[in-house]
């Protein structure tokens, strides 16, 4: 299969038709995956705008990259409290509504996009309903599990979200799922009929995500680099890493291995005080947000990646993008066992046990110490996104679902 990203798809099968995209915790086009779904709507012959936040980089209120018009709007400070969490979603859920009555009206749309979190969205979508506007729901997080993973607890808020949750896919024309796992869930917790869900991966774009030469001062005069690559947030399990480093530098007197992590988020200042206390800022080097050419030239350097989301409701039943791309520069991998992070990587990684730190140690030493199964895993990995799991493989079904929604 062709993997340059398409400009062009035959047939043009969206002509004509008008598509609104509204993502509320990131800016375009830094999620990757909805800029990836906006350009593909585009080649299909849709017209396409988003709305969005503003983010580092990302300031315009207004600009047309690729032919998709992107209106950002600002949000307050990023939330850490429940009344913070409402000030947000509050804050956004107006922005949101001001700008589609604006697109409706000059660019005009026929179906509203939803990208989650949270499960609010369909709250825009419903102001537009008596106007023949269809919703499609793109499920990227499960909030119920992802809550109760970060809270370690149900309550008020859980139900909350379940029922908010409820109320999405009720509202929703057509859902998309980024696993089957999350497919399984608009089935029965969402009560959605199986013609009216798609699985849509979240597969990497092999024209974009490309090797480039090594940069050995990434391994700051180590023989070997490990790296990361996501979101700094509390369920990331990120200090399960940082535990495995220090007993591979303080209990295995290892003095041998570099750990690379890339990426911004919450708690990044938290993760940065937890390593230097720990002893370990000579060892982990934190990039923070990081331009695509710092993320290649790490993913390109690094002998093995690692993904230490903690086994739980949610990261069990979610595709993380970390993986996929590690297999897309041909990178083995470490991660716990987690059936749709086995699903994906399968013999590209080692699977340490339960949120164990002392057995992720161990499996990342076996696998730095034996170069010849590292390729081999590498290869497969590269195989696997190649043949089943890159975005080209999913360009099919991101048209299906969109000619279910307009019964096309």
């Amino acid at each position: 299969m062709n993997q340059e990203f398409p400009t062009h798809i035959e047939g043009q099968p969206l002509a004509g038709r008008k598509v609104l995209i509204i993502v509320e915790n990131l800016p375009l086009p830094f999620d990757r995956r909805v800029w990836q779904e906006a350009r593909t709507l585009r080649a299909a012959g849709a017209q396409v705008s988003i709305i969005c936040p503003t983010g580092k980089g990302y300031e315009k209120s207004y600009e047309c990259l690729e032919g998709v018009h992107i209106y950002r709007h600002r949000l307050p400070i990023e939330a850490n409290s429940a009344l913070g969490y409402l000030g947000e979603y509050a804050a956004a859920l107006f922005w949101e509504s001001v700008l589609a009555w604006k697109i409706f009206f000059t660019r005009g749309f026929h179906v509203i996009h939803g990208c989650n979190p949270p499960d609010l969205i369909f709250l825009v979508a419903l102001q537009f309903r008596l106007f023949g506007v269809k919703f499609l729901f793109d499920h990227h997080d499960i909030n119920p599990e992802l809550y109760e993973a970060k809270f370690n607890r149900r309550g008020f808020f859980w139900k909350l979200m379940v029922f908010f949750e409820k109320l999405t896919f009720r509202c929703a024309t057509v859902s998309i799922a980024t696993n089957h796992s999350y497919r399984q869930i608009a089935l029965d917790r969402g009560g959605m009929k199986d013609k009216d869900v798609f699985v849509v991966r979240s597969g990497p774009d092999l024209s974009r995500l490309k090797a480039v030469a090594p940069v050995p001062t990434w391994n700051n005069g180590r023989r070997f680099l490990v790296g990361y690559v996501g979101v700094m947030g509390e369920q990331e399990g990120i200090d399960l890493l940082v535990d495995a480093a220090d007993h591979i530098v303080h209990k295995l007197c290892r003095r041998d291995i570099q750990f690379c992590l890339v990426g911004g988020g919450p708690s990044l200042q938290s993760l940065k005080d937890l390593v230097a206390g720990r002893g370990l800022a000579d060892y982990i080097t934190f990039t923070g947000r990081a331009a695509d050419q710092i993320l290649f030239e790490v993913l390109s350097t690094m002998d093995v990646g690692v993904n230490p989301d903690r086994v739980n409701a949610m990261n069990d039943k979610s595709t993380m993008n970390k993986i996929m791309e590690y297999m897309a520069l041909g990178k083995p991998m470490v991660q716990f066992d987690v059936t749709e992070g086995r699903f994906s990587a399968q013999d590209a990684s080692l699977y340490a046990r339960a949120n164990d730190p002392v057995d992720l140690a161990d499996k990342l030493i076996e696998l730095l110490e034996d170069p010849e199964r590292r390729t081999a895993m590498g290869e497969y990995g590269r195989r696997r996104v190649e043949n089943e799991l890159s975005w080209a493989h999913q360009i099919d079904h991101l048209i299906a679902a969109y000619r279910r929604v307009f019964r096309g």
